[in-house]
């Protein structure tokens, strides 16, 4: 364990870039070694989560290999051309690349075994097997589809129609990936428009994908089945999700002015920066660009007098990754701040809501938590801070709770900060050069 303590900050200053987008990493390994040929990945996320996902690319029989300059390439296998694994996958920490990955080997003729660390055997993958089980795949796992779990693909895929209760990128994915090696058309309906980066990343490799936008607000996804994926070159924005961490600390302490370059802009995934700006944020874009199919701009962010809002359910699927930071941002406005429709926190990396409202009020923050919203009230002054969190292996709840004291009164200690390596590391070096004051227990 790697605790640490954050103190109150001086003025951020500078230009940084985050680490490239998580996502978009998983992806492009994922389809690389689907594709026929060799495919170049540049700005690739080098984080414990990512590289978990290269392994396993590598023992389904992909060439996974980082150059010199720290451009990554993938010689494919083709659509259903994996070869059987000698042994387990751990997927280390990542739900989002366990969950891809189940989709892919439902539809793969052979019996895969996948793990992966305390936090991501806990969380349940049952609503990612119910979809994929008509397609023709076992699964043998433990309670509640919690891994260890053995995948026995099937040699004969049906294609599916399937209606998502709940919009989630991860599921839609699962599915719509099975249906890449499945005859026909896979189709998936979400009732709001979650992350699109599968769709785009799919049409980017040479996949025939239809969307089509019911009057409703939602969407129906369709997949065209046993296409030739063919290697493409892919530059990863950086991650939004990660760039919320420095973005909200540069609104929080005062005086503060920083510059975050070439931010992936998806606008399924820009929530928490329309939500910081409904708040009253100073966050202006700059130099707006597309990157591999993807929005990229430029954020200059200045510190702001930020004010409470609702937040409507709708927005989740934009921000679910975010709603931990927000709570911080919200921590420091004034007035109060209401989020909805946050029940997919709860089978995040931890009970994301629960632990979320726990360290709120061990930092002095008067909220209320519901089964699926969190309300919290501020009075537009620094935050008392003081607590002693537990981050429960989650990489946000660490991430979020060191922006927290960065502006709160008292300093903020937290129990466990080495699962940030998954998605940012050297978060705490980067925060430190712009001014924050995160120094490691005892030092």
């Amino acid at each position: 364990m790697k605790s640490v303590i954050s103190n109150q900050s001086s003025p951020l200053n500078g230009t940084i870039r985050v680490p490239g987008d998580k996502s978009i990493s998983h992806r492009a390994l994922m389809f690389g070694a689907m594709a026929v040929g060799r495919t170049r990945v540049s700005g690739l996320l080098e984080g414990e989560d990512v590289l978990c996902t290269a392994s396993a690319m590598r023992a389904l029989g992909a060439t996974v290999e980082r150059e010199e300059d720290g451009t990554w390439t993938i010689q494919g296998r083709g659509v259903g051309g994996f070869s059987e694994p000698t042994g387990v996958l751990d997927m280390g920490n990542s739900g989002t690349a366990a969950r891809l990955l189940m989709g892919i080997l439902a539809t793969q003729p052979f019996t895969t075994f996948m793990t992966g660390d305390a936090s991501l055997c806990s969380r349940p993958m049952e609503r990612v097997m119910k979809p994929l089980r008509p397609i023709g795949v076992n699964f043998v796992s433990r309670d509640k589809g919690r891994m260890p779990i053995a995948i026995q693909g099937t040699s004969n895929p049906m294609p599916i129609r399937y209606e998502l209760p709940v919009a989630s990128a991860q599921v839609k994915s699962a599915v719509l990936l099975a249906g890449l090696n499945a005859p026909g058309k896979t189709t998936v309906i979400e009732p709001n428009p979650s992350r699109d980066h599968t769709e785009k990343m799919l049409t980017h490799f040479g996949a025939d994908v239809e969307v089509v936008h019911e009057d409703n607000g939602g969407r129906v996804i369709t997949l065209t089945g046993q296409p030739e994926l063919v290697a493409r070159d892919v530059v990863v924005p950086t991650d939004p999700s990660s760039a919320a961490f420095p973005v909200v600390a540069a609104l929080i302490v005062p005086g503060s002015k920083i510059t975050v370059e070439a931010v992936g802009m998806n606008p399924l995934r820009t929530g928490l920066f329309t939500t910081l700006k409904e708040m009253g944020a100073k966050i202006t874009e700059e130099n707006r660009r597309i990157e591999a199919g993807e929005e990229v701009a430029d954020l200059v962010v200045e510190y702001s007098q930020l004010q409470g809002v609702d937040v409507p359910a709708s927005r989740a699927p934009s921000m679910i990754d975010e709603y931990p930071i927000l709570a911080v941002a919200a921590s420091f406005a004034k007035g109060t701040t209401r989020m909805n429709g946050l029940e997919e926190l709860r089978v995040k990396e931890s009970d994301r809501l629960a632990v979320v409202a726990e360290s709120l009020a061990a930092c002095g923050v008067d909220l209320e938590e519901g089964e699926d919203y969190l309300v919290v009230n501020g009075d537009g002054s620094p935050a008392q801070g003081g607590g002693e969190i537990q981050s429960r292996l989650d990489h946000r709840i660490a991430m979020s709770f060191i922006v927290f004291g960065m502006a709160s009164v008292q300093p903020v200690r937290i129990d466990d900060a080495s699962p940030i390596d998954t998605s940012f590391p050297g978060f705490n070096d980067l925060m430190n050069g712009l001014g924050a004051k995160i120094q490691g227990e005892g030092a």
